[in-house]
């Protein structure tokens, strides 16, 4: 079959489409990265040709010595970057070049304001990897064959960067992937055999394989040490331009903050500097070294739990797998870096053994070493710990019900926004809070809520607010799901506002006799709106922790809170039926005017409206929002009358 037979022009995803115009436009200050991407990408394809020849020896195709070759060609304003790695077959060039497979790209795109330096930190949150080359090139092709294809199943692809790319099947005689960029003209400074050496320093020094470009061709010289024209030009010669040794397996002392930083980058894919990291070596009965990284951003994907995540794993420096989920928990799947064992068990297809326990103890060191790293950088000054908490923290808050063993550890890294400041920045610790508990303060109160307005103006917090006590304001989806799993810090439990009845610990004698007398006053109140509401609430009762609202509703101390009702509701589960209980203000103007109220028909309404008021202050909704605002016409027409 003839290569022409096979040629057919396709349609860029129109994701792709819109991230390829985005890549010349906001990224033009930064152009020097598409060098470090391309790299990066070729070192992933020769790892992954190692991987698979453990097990087939013929994918070497009697070329086992593995190197990345960049070539410039300042007459042609190219540049050329060739590996012999893995490689690719046609379908995968269509899906990895026309595609972007990625969970979060249509929120990523959303996410785009038309600010360009703004939209250029976005994009480096969402990586881009082979599309940076039309930050610098007006056209770009690629020559590819996957490793064990026969040769004349190579591929050419090729586009100009807009709304189409070509792809044909060609002959090639070497495994692995060739780009050429055809450079734009104000970018021919990549066509440059120096400037390419320096970003090459910079970015891609720390690769495990060689990066080779071509010496420096010295003239011939005749006997009188002139140049001698009539001498035959010697043949091209690669050199190494980079150290090319695993950043990870040299000692610490050894690596620079800025070699660090651009290892992160090449793991990562992120255009950020990292936020910390932790290079350990381990020896003793466990021999491993790890390399993890805590970002800046948080990528788009990091609310997808089944995405792709964890480590990069390595045993004797040889390339096991990209994303490793098995060496750290799921609420640190943000963490970044390399894992490189010794002497890790693997199955006959160099898969990790599940129930390996020298699995399950890296991964219990790896998550101590993480909480640690946090730890210390929760004790800084400089406020990096509340950058890193807004960006992950609500993931950080899954941690203490899937990691029971570090509860503690985690607990400890929490932070919330309390009453003590009244602000929605979480940044109040839980020793805090305790530090700041009054004297005879036996639990740590909170309340949990759709947003942080309606935690804040809860009617709940009166009697705190009145008697000085703080209370947490939680307003995260995942904080419900938190409290039901914290249970206690520091050997004080937690105390849900909005559950069960009221306690504040002991209560003085005055505040006895207050309860006791607002109870007996409102008796017959009670009773009449038990009746009225018998439909909606479990119980009415009188109390004294509210101070301006008329009443509040709570849960009964077994029941489901309203807020996880509320998102298993909307995730569409199953919830047990239960009913609130309505608290009273009996004190407050308009229970008063309810008391004395002797039409039946006209104290149902009310006592409806003063609930489904109750239900509107803590986030819920009404069952019958019609039959509410009936009623308080009703209610506004015969008071104007």
């Amino acid at each position: 079959m003839t290569a022409d037979a096979h040629k057919e022009t396709l349609g860029f995803q129109t994701e792709a489409k819109q991230l390829l115009h985005l890549m010349i436009h906001s990224l033009y200050s930064n152009q020097e990265v598409f060098l470090r991407e391309l790299i990066s990408n070729a070192s992933d394809a020769i790892d992954k040709l190692r991987f698979e020849a453990l097990s087939n020896e013929n994918l070497l195709e009697e070329s086992p010595d593995f190197s990345v070759r960049v070539e410039v060609d300042k007459d042609a304003n190219t540049i050329t970057v060739s590996d012999n790695g893995i490689g690719m077959s046609r379908d995968e060039v269509i899906e990895n070049l026309g595609t972007i497979a990625k969970s979060g790209t249509a929120a990523f795109l959303e996410n785009l304001t038309g600010d360009q330096q703004q939209d250029s930190q976005l994009i480096g949150q969402f990586g881009v990897g082979f599309y940076s080359t039309f930050i610098v090139a007006d056209k770009v092709e690629v020559m590819t064959r996957r490793a064990g294809d026969a040769s004349e199943n190579g591929v050419h692809w090729e586009s100009m960067g807009e709304a189409e790319f070509s792809i044909e099947t060609i002959d090639k005689e070497q495994r692995g992937t060739t780009i050429v960029l055809h450079l734009k003209e104000s970018c021919g400074e990549f066509a440059d055999d120096w400037r390419v050496r320096s970003v090459i320093k910079k970015y891609s020094d720390h690769i495990s394989v060689p990066v080779l470009m071509q010496k420096p061709v010295m003239p011939a010289m005749n006997e009188e040490g002139e140049e001698d024209e009539a001498a035959e030009p010697a043949a091209p010669a690669f050199e190494a331009v980079n150290e090319a040794t695993a950043l990870w397996t040299r000692s610490r002392s050894e690596v620079s903050d800025e070699e660090y930083r651009q290892f992160y980058k090449h793991v990562s894919h992120d255009f950020e500097d990292p936020q910390s990291w932790s290079h350990n070596r381990v020896e003793g009965k466990l021999e491993y070294t790890s390399l993890m990284y805590i970002p800046k951003k948080a990528p788009f994907e990091l609310w997808n739990r089944d995405t792709a995540r964890g480590l990069k794993l390595y045993v004797q420096r040889t390339f096991i797998m990209d994303d490793a989920e098995q060496f750290l928990p799921l609420y640190l799947r943000f963490v970044k870096g390399v894992v490189d064992s010794s002497d890790l068990s693997l199955n006959i297809s160099r898969e990790v053994l599940q129930q390996d326990p020298q699995v399950d103890a890296m991964r219990s060191a790896l998550t101590k070493r993480v909480l640690d790293m946090l730890g210390k950088l929760a004790k800084s000054e400089d406020g990096e710990y509340g950058e890193f908490w807004k960006e992950f923290g609500q993931v950080l808050k899954e941690g203490p019900a899937e990691d029971f063993g570090n509860k503690e550890k985690i607990s400890g890294l929490l932070r919330f926004a309390t009453t003590h400041t009244d602000t929605e920045l979480q940044d109040q610790s839980l020793a805090q809070y305790v530090e700041r508990m009054q004297e005879d303060q036996e639990k740590i109160f909170y309340v949990v809520a759709e947003n942080f307005n309606t935690a804040k103006n809860s009617p709940h917090l009166e009697v705190f607010r009145k008697k000085g006590i703080e209370v947490l304001l939680l307003s995260d989806r995942v904080d419900d799901w938190l409290m039901n799993h914290l249970m206690e810090f520091d050997g004080k439990q937690f105390q849900d506002v909005t559950r069960g009845e009221l306690d504040l610990g002991e209560l003085s004698d005055e505040d006895k006799a207050e309860q006791e007398q607002v109870e007996k006053d409102s008796e017959s109140l009670v009773e009449r709106m038990k009746l009225a509401l018998a439909e909606q609430v479990e119980e009415v009762r009188a109390t004294t922790r509210l101070t301006d609202s008329p009443a509040c509703l709570v849960v009964g101390d077994q029941d489901m809170g309203a807020q996880m009702r509320r998102i298993m509701e909307a995730a569409g589960q199953e919830v047990p039926s239960s009913k609130p209980i309505l608290e009273i203000n009996p004190r407050h103007p308009l229970l008063a005017k309810l008391d004395g109220e002797s039409d039946e028909d006209r104290f149902a309404d009310l006592s409806s409206i003063i609930f489904d008021q109750a239900n509107l202050a803590e986030g819920g909704q009404l069952e019958d929002p019609a039959a509410y605002v009936s009623r308080l016409n009703k209610l506004l027409l015969e008071l104007s009358n």
